[in-house]
């Protein structure tokens, strides 16, 4: 519902459009309302008017239920007999009884309207877990990662490629592809990472799904020695860990692609091994404004962006007729965030 106060600051704008020359209609829409409303909100004299639903006097159907009869509903349902089972199971049971106290439809809406339909008795509300949140400002503090299947040679066989991904700059910054899928393959990605990005024992998080290579006896000693801190998706979410699955989205719709299956291990190496090579030098990733994932890894990236924005802004200087705003922004964007925490608009939309 519109308050009395924002219906009069809207009708006060409609009108000072309207003695300005605007049509009604117009000026309504801008506001997203109808004339009709208008009309409503305004009565003969002048005066805003205010909204009268809140305070009207509803009639009470004949074949409502009286407050005792709830009472008696909301006391049979809860009931130790009756505690753990629903409307659907207690009427009959009631009714074999030679005892009616409502429908089930009924018993249903009385029991929503007290916010009992669920999770009365044993049952309890399930745990809602929130997602792991992780900032990264820089390369190399968090990273994510996980694991696909490759088509093998034989329609059913596959090999398993087991991917690292630094968040801020979306680079590879391990990979391997095995025969298997264990908890020792990953400490062996895993580690190998940590020396070709030379990052010692610097805090890192490295986030995962639930799978049993990740939580591995093996794994997890590899990254207590390594000073990694472990992090994990939430259970059965499956955009948890958006990040990996796009990358793979992006590697099996890569052109060349062998759906049919690779020939062997070596060769589903070789063509990984191209891949990332593209994927970090070559390709300009749309999540880091266009830039390639190594050049923002070591930095690089500032000077392209500030290289591109002068560029926009000389041209726009040169012909500025072509432009009706601002240029494009080629900003550096400084914060990546993993499950980043969803802001609530306070200012929702309201029925009118």
């Amino acid at each position: 519902m519109i308050s009395t106060q924002d219906r009069q600051k809207a009708v006060t704008l409609i009108d000072e459009a309207v003695c300005s020359g605007a049509r009604r209609f117009m000026a309504c829409r801008e506001l997203a309302i109808t004339s009709r409303t208008y009309r409503r909100w305004v009565s003969e004299s002048g005066q805003v008017k205010a909204d009268a639903r809140p305070t009207a006097v509803r009639p009470v159907p004949a074949n409502a239920l009286s407050e005792a009869e709830r009472a008696q509903i909301i006391a049979t349902a809860n009931a130790p007999e009756f505690a753990s089972l629903p409307p659907s199971q207690i009427v009959p049971t009631l009714a074999d009884r030679g005892c009616y106290l409502a429908s089930e439809s009924s018993f249903y809406r009385v029991l929503r309207a007290h916010g009992m339909q669920h999770y009365r008795g044993r049952a309890s509300r399930p745990n809602v877990r929130p997602p792991n949140r992780h900032r990264a400002d820089g390369p190399n503090q968090v990273w994510v990662w996980d694991i696909t299947w490759l088509p093998g040679p034989v329609a059913g066989t596959f090999f398993y490629l087991y991917l690292m991904l630094d968040l801020y700059s979306r680079k590879v910054v391990g990979w391997e592809v095995f025969a298997e899928e264990s908890a020792a393959c990953a400490a062996t990605v895993v580690q190998r990472a940590s020396l070709a990005e030379g990052r010692g024992i610097a805090p890192l998080v490295l986030h995962s799904d639930n799978g049993s290579p990740m939580k591995g006896a093996t794994m997890l000693v590899t990254l207590q020695k390594l000073g990694i801190a472990p992090s994990y998706s939430r259970p059965s979410v499956s955009d948890d860990n958006a990040q990996a699955e796009a990358f793979f989205r992006t590697l099996k719709y890569r052109p060349g692609y062998p759906g049919k299956g690779f020939a062997d291990l070596n060769a589903a190496r070789q063509w990984v091994m191209d891949f990332v090579r593209w994927y970090n030098v070559e390709h300009r990733h749309s999540a880091i404004k266009f830039v390639t994932p190594a050049q923002r890894h070591t930095g690089e990236d500032q000077a392209i962006l500030l290289a591109r924005q002068a560029l926009y802004e000389q041209a726009k200087t040169s012909k500025p007729e072509r432009w009706s705003g601002k240029t494009r922004n080629w900003e550096k964007p400084e914060i990546v965030w993993l499950n980043k925490e969803r802001q609530v608009d306070n200012l929702s939309k309201k029925a009118v």
